[in-house]
């Protein structure tokens, strides 16, 4: 868990929904949940309240059968100052100790959910907001996003683990090192986002990914992160035995047939045969996969046969 550069405070009215309970949103619609971190007067800062109800969102969301993917956005200027550390003022250590294990059992919770997470970060992400950014599948950021990870110059300890698993040890150490401002671009090069869009395309971008995914068989895609996950802890053979066992448990619920019958109708619907426009003739478009055919028709996944060329 990190540490705000500076600690915010909400300052909620007495009565009103915000005061000492919300500070996670969520609803859920066609398959797709919407969660917000909702403490935009204080930059989202991470408190205690924050961390169990985060760790709540997320139990609930993983057990839903009606959740196919989860969005992960944040309310107001910032995703995340990092740490609020005005609630560690007059606390012992042992009450420290188990604000931070509440943390890490809340960015626990969002890296476990069966379901696929996408984060989409704008403004500010600090220590925290990093943590929850790097528990996330792959997160979206928007062009004025910015990371920071300064626990060691508070004099604390955080973001050593995920962090690293993500752009190595040495860049991580730099980083954690030294407080430095990561923009958004250096952090699309190093994997800590995976797109950067103008600031005013965020939303819609995650809606368009949140389509792609629900979209999918939900056995098949959970079981994809599963294999990825468990895959990416153990060697090519012990993971390729992962993602057998994935295959057989697909095979035995029989919904591939479903995905084969699509394919299979999509084919006789005029887009030619295994050569023509639309096909997969080899020359990298596939319209199994979100590619279009030559009349520029979409399949709903956003992305176009010449983009993918």
């Amino acid at each position: 868990m990190a540490d705000a550069e500076t600690p915010g405070a909400d300052t909620p009215v007495a009565g009103t929904p915000d005061a000492e309970t919300v500070r996670v949103r969520c609803d859920v619609a066609d398959g797709v949940a919407r969660v917000r971190l909702a403490r935009p007067r204080a930059r989202n800062a991470v408190d205690l309240e924050m961390c169990l109800r985060l760790r709540a969102v997320f139990e609930d969301l993983d057990a839903d059968d009606d959740v196919r993917v989860v969005l992960l956005s944040a309310e107001g200027p910032a995703f995340c100052a990092g740490a609020d550390l005005k609630e560690r003022a007059g606390r012992d250590a042992a009450w420290v100790r188990r604000r931070r294990q509440a943390s890490f059992a809340a960015y626990d919770a969002v890296e476990r959910c069966r379901r696929p997470v996408v984060a989409l970060v704008h403004g500010a992400v600090v220590g925290s907001g990093g943590e929850i950014t790097l528990a996330a599948d792959f997160a979206v950021a928007a062009e004025d996003t910015t990371f920071r990870f300064p626990e060691a110059h508070w004099g604390t300890v955080g973001a050593t683990q995920r962090l690293q698993r993500v752009i190595g040890r040495r860049r991580a150490k730099e980083l954690l090192f030294t407080n430095r401002v990561m923009p958004a671009a250096e952090a699309a090069g190093l994997g800590v986002v995976t797109r950067v869009v103008p600031g005013d395309r965020l939303a819609r971008a995650g809606e368009e990914i949140a389509a792609s995914i629900a979209g999918a068989p939900p056995l098949a895609m959970a079981l994809t992160k599963r294999a990825v996950d468990l895959g990416g802890e153990t060697d090519l053979d012990r993971g390729i035995r992962i993602e057998m066992a994935a295959i057989e448990q697909c095979l035995a619920d029989g919904g591939w047939r479903e995905g084969v019958d699509r394919f299979a109708r999509r084919r006789d619907g005029g887009r030619g045969g295994t050569g023509g426009a639309g096909g997969t003739d080899g020359a990298g478009s596939t319209d199994g996969h979100g590619g279009t055919d030559s009349h520029g028709s979409t399949d709903g996944h956003g992305s176009t046969e010449e983009e993918e060329k």
